[in-house]
């Protein structure tokens, strides 16, 4: 039999130990046997690395001979040629052995969640896994029951992906390198490789935990006005993720509840650097005002300031890292950045001679409070030098002269008036006014959704509004803004007849005959809110106008329809007024009481000589009780 030569490294060659050959004295070639007459034994000693150890032939007296006598030389070198002949014959069978073991990318013996995958090439190896896994596939898709201390709970392998990488698993089987003597005679069951989401993992141990231990005390200094309170760190004891993915990747094929770690966390900073910062920092910082410098002037930011937009609160990880604030800087700072700063003045249009025209607007120049933020920090723990300069930086107006003339704003398409009584002298009628003024010019863009309440903000008696009649709980009651109410109709008829988008409105409880119908709104702040979507591709102006006893507002744009109108229905589910009684006072206004009904209102968009939209508006209105004081 003819075999192919194998190389073998020689590492992993097979290592034979003889430990001692026993040779006759005087035994020649072709003479007796071991043992036979004449014959004194001599005895050899080969190491088992090289065949270099001693040789050595007791005399006649017992005692060890010279060695280098021919005759034994001779006897010694027969032995050896023997020996090394069946050492031959051993090797060549290993290497037959070897080529057998070495064959395949995975060594022979290996197996997987008891998958024999020895001497397959990866490919196989791949295959076969995956077919076992799948044929066994309740075993990896069953819920795994874990354990985080007293609690216990189920979760599924597919919701966190648990699951066996089997490319990888091969991968990490066929990396293995074992010597000759393992891959002859030996196995290994090779662990596999498991991947899960260590987050997801993580969201649904902790419905499991809930709350097993101490919540972390994140650190932080407040200031209580000027004064710092420090808040010391508290570690915490719970699960966390990397700990959990880890135990349930090594337990989840052991059979065994999975038994998830307790941990405990401290956080990144230490009550000694708390202590820290409140020497070093905070207290310096608030010590007092630092001055600040810029090419329009001069100001002071005070230690209030200074203390309202100081961050020394700490991250998820309980590190703090101190800045300040630049918005906080900026809201604490309103009267001393009005000495230096220029606001911009937004483009806007004026209706002039019954036409439309552009109002350019202005740029303006403001503190670059994010610079100014950074380079405080420098100076706050200082007792001296407590002064930095601030750059001015140019604002251009958010709405451009180009920005109005490209939006298409040239032709009035709805106006509505409604009447008040009273004059401009009745406290109801200057509120009508006021925010009648406040809404004038205002410029929607396309696709921008406008809102009353956003656009004045809280009308109270800092922005001008009085008191007057307002509905509360159903009855008329004095309230600071009574009145807006009928401006907030008008607008609502003029962006409705506009044919504009409507976000946002709400009729009144009861109906007042100064009103049409249904298409009506209120408003109060902050609550009820008025809004429109210009859904159209041109821009929108609001205009507005009144007289001693009416308001009036324009809508200013492109026509998209030829005209909208409105239709209504009979009204129905008629109710009448009550009779009510209340303690005289003023806070007690009499009315005559309103029927109470429901009706529909429908918008119609007219195009082209015909409807081409219906929209409906249903509202139903209570029955004003009849209010008598006393």
């Amino acid at each position: 039999m003819q075999m192919a030569a194998v190389s073998v490294p020689a590492e992993d060659r097979p290592t034979i130990q003889i430990t001692a050959v026993t040779l006759p004295v005087g035994q020649e070639a072709g003479g007796g046997p071991v043992g036979a007459a004449g014959g004194t034994p001599e005895t050899v000693t080969a190491a088992s690395a090289g065949w270099d150890a001693p040789i050595s032939r007791p005399d006649a007296s017992g005692a060890p001979g010279a060695p280098g006598q021919p005759a034994s030389r001779r006897r010694l070198r027969r032995v050896l040629i023997a020996g090394g002949a069946a050492f031959a014959v051993l090797v060549a069978s290993g290497a037959a052995t070897a080529g057998y073991a070495y064959a395949g990318e995975v060594p022979r013996g290996t197996s997987v969640l008891d998958v024999d995958l020895g001497g397959k090439s990866r490919a196989e190896a791949v295959q076969a896994l995956r077919a076992a896994l799948d044929s066994r596939a309740s075993t990896f898709t069953t819920p795994v029951p874990v354990r985080i201390g007293d609690q216990t709970g189920e979760v599924t392998p597919a919701e966190v992906g648990l699951a066996v990488d089997v490319e990888a698993t091969v991968e990490a089987a066929s990396a293995h390198r074992p010597g000759p003597w393992e891959l002859l005679f030996g196995s290994r069951e090779a662990d596999p490789v498991v991947t899960v989401d260590a987050e997801k993992l993580d969201t649904e141990l902790r419905k499991i935990v809930g709350r097993t231990g101490p919540q972390m005390t994140l650190p932080a200094i407040t200031f209580s006005g000027t004064t710092p309170r420090p808040v010391y760190p508290k570690p915490s004891k719970g699960i966390r993720a990397e700990d959990s993915a880890k135990a349930l990747r090594d337990g989840w094929l052991g059979g065994q509840a999975v038994v998830v770690p307790l941990v405990e966390t401290h956080p990144a900073t230490t009550t000694e650097e708390v202590d820290k910062l409140v020497t070093e920092l905070a207290r310096p910082a608030v010590a007092g005002p630092v001055t600040v410098t810029s090419q329009r002037g001069n100001f002071s930011i005070p230690p209030a300031a200074i203390a309202k937009s100081l961050v020394l609160t700490a991250d998820k990880k309980g590190k703090i890292s101190p800045r300040v604030d630049e918005k906080k800087l900026r809201a604490a700072l309103p009267s001393q950045l009005g000495k230096v700063e220029v606001e911009p003045k937004d483009a806007t249009m004026s209706i002039q001679g019954n036409k439309p025209k552009v109002v350019a607007g202005t740029g303006g120049s403001q503190v670059d409070t994010a610079a100014l933020a950074r380079d405080l920090m420098a100076v706050l723990p200082k007792a001296d030098g407590r002064t930095v300069a601030a750059q001015l930086k140019a604002v251009e107006p958010k709405v451009t002269t180009d920005d109005i003339n490209k939006m298409g704003i040239k032709e009035r398409v709805s106006t509505f008036t409604t009447n008040f009584t009273g004059g401009l002298s009745s406290a109801r009628s200057q509120n009508i006014v006021t925010i009648a003024r406040d809404v004038d010019g205002t410029v929607v863009k396309p696709g921008e959704t406008f809102s009353l309440n956003g656009h004045t903000g809280e009308r109270g008696y800092a922005q001008g509004y009085r008191d007057a009649p307002v509905i509360l709980d159903g009855k008329l009651v004095p309230g600071v803004g009574g009145g807006t109410s009928q401006f907030t109709t008008t607008l609502f008829n003029a962006t409705y007849y506009a044919g504009l988008e409507d976000v946002e409105h709400k009729p009144h409880s009861y109906w007042f005959s100064r009103y049409p119908a249904v298409i009506e709104s209120t408003i109060f702040w902050p609550d009820l809110d008025f809004k429109f979507k210009n859904d159209s591709p041109h821009g929108v102006l609001i205009d507005t106008s009144h007289t001693s006893s009416s308001v009036t507002v324009s809508i200013w744009s492109t026509k998209v329809f030829d005209k909208v109108t409105t239709e209504y229905s009979p009204r129905r589910n008629i109710t009448k007024p009550k009779v009510i009684k209340l303690q005289p006072g003023p806070s007690c206004i009499p009315t005559n009481g309103i029927d109470g009904f429901t009706q529909d209102a429908f918008r119609l968009f007219h195009k082209g000589g015909k409807v081409i939209k219906r929209e409906k508006f249903t509202w139903k209105y209570l029955a004003e009780p009849r209010y008598s004081c006393g």
